[in-house]
């Protein structure tokens, strides 16, 4: 439900419109110079805006980005929020982020290790007594860091065929609003023989996040949502930033969310699908935030301010992954942390983030490793490749 049904077929193509920079108002007596520094940033991001134009051009209703480099700060959107009421597209909208909220989860646990509450190199077993077992799978040889780092070998839900066949085509608009419990997702995953022995492999799996962030609720007694604005939205302040847990809507101001439900056929209808039951995705897909907020947490994780030095350096160690198994964007040169993802640009320039998909949106974060420059990207569509947004990153820290 996150990344691990991503099509790279055709893009649909409705719309050509072209967006705009957003601009606020500055006051009288500093708009000469404001306006100089606008026109200024303005420039700098040409290839940006210009990317993002190409994606709506392409098809998506509407996509929107927003830049922080040093203390310079710049937005860009482009298309439509709103297919009916043809509204633009606004850096202050919320949207549901997917498998970015895997970076939120990995942060908690690490965050955890940190504390002494538990360890990375804690079995799965000790905080989930009896829970992995059964198909040759076994809890007590896999580790908090074989979760995070996708080397566990358990199989990810999101690829079984009974879940597909419930969440997505038209059955998704029956099942929308029905959910699912992270014992319930489990079982799934659980019910396929592990890819390969723990610690051997690379395999994305969303199972690996929802069983991590039960592992956050045993440690801590604590319910997992709660642990996220305990240690990463209330410390940085991110106020646009919700875990809804198994509520439906997205908080406002927000733009629609739209689908072809993962119909490849470029005549597919599309569907607006802004409100369903994220509990679906849970610890691996549920966090809805904004452009800024999304900028703010990547650049203060990055920045050294959410863990030690001995925390990020465990985060930021990587292995090898292929990008069309990963499913979740970047350049062919990836790897994969705890929950992070590093990947090495045309131009030589290496960016740490994740990409992230939910019904009805597209999501990518992208930072330098010193967290100062920081871009955040987010498309209301959820059909078509990637080209589109690896050319965002491109054109931004190599243009």
């Amino acid at each position: 439900m996150t990344d691990g049904i991503r099509g790279t077929g055709r893009r649909w193509a409705l719309l050509a419109a072209v967006g705009a920079l957003m601009a606020g108002g500055v006051a009288p007596a500093a708009a000469e110079g404001a306006g100089r520094r606008e026109a200024r940033l303005a420039g700098a991001h040409d290839a940006t805006q210009a990317a993002l134009d190409a994606i709506v051009a392409e098809g998506t209703p509407g996509a929107l980005a927003a830049v922080r480099d040093g203390r310079e700060r710049w937005s860009g959107d482009a298309g439509v929020a709103d297919l009916a009421t043809r509204e633009p597209r606004r850096d202050r909208d919320r949207f549901r982020v997917g498998s970015l909220t895997k970076t939120f989860t990995a942060t908690v646990l690490l965050r955890l290790d940190a504390q002494g509450v538990l360890s990375l190199d804690d079995t799965v077993e000790r905080w989930l007594p009896g829970v992995v077992r059964g198909n040759g799978n076994d809890g007590r040889k896999v580790t908090v860091r074989h979760l995070l780092s996708h080397t566990s070998g358990i199989f990810n839900y999101n690829r079984d065929e009974g879940f597909l066949a419930k969440f997505t085509g038209e059955s998704f608009l029956v099942h929308r609003y029905d959910g699912a419990t992270p014992e319930e997702l489990v079982r799934i995953g659980l019910s396929h023989p592990p890819l390969f022995e723990p610690g051997t492999g690379w395999a994305y799996s969303d199972t690996n996040y929802i069983l991590a962030g039960m592992v956050v609720e045993s440690a801590t007694g604590d319910d997992y949502g709660s642990q996220v604005r305990r240690h990463i939205l209330k410390p940085l302040k991110l106020r646009s930033t919700t875990v809804p847990g198994s509520a439906s809507a997205v908080p406002r101001p927000h733009g629609r969310h739209y689908s072809r439900l993962y119909d490849e056929d470029p005549g597919a209808p599309v569907y607006d699908v802004t409100e369903f039951n994220p509990s679906v995705a849970g610890a691996a897909g549920q966090v809805i935030s904004s452009t800024r907020d999304l900028n703010r947490f990547y650049g203060a994780l990055l920045g050294g301010r959410l863990l030690p030095p001995g925390q990020t350096a465990e985060m930021l160690t990587t292995v090898p992954v292929e990008e069309e198994e990963s499913r979740t964007g970047g350049a062919p040169t990836a790897a994969y942390g705890l929950g992070i993802r590093s990947d090495r640009l045309s131009c030589g320039v290496t960016v740490w983030g994740h990409g992230g998909q939910v019904p009805g949106s597209l999501s990518r974060a992208a930072a330098t490793r010193d967290g100062r420059h920081v871009l955040t990207l987010n498309r209301n569509g959820d059909w078509g490749g990637q080209a589109g947004e690896d050319a965002v990153l491109e054109a931004e820290f190599c243009g």
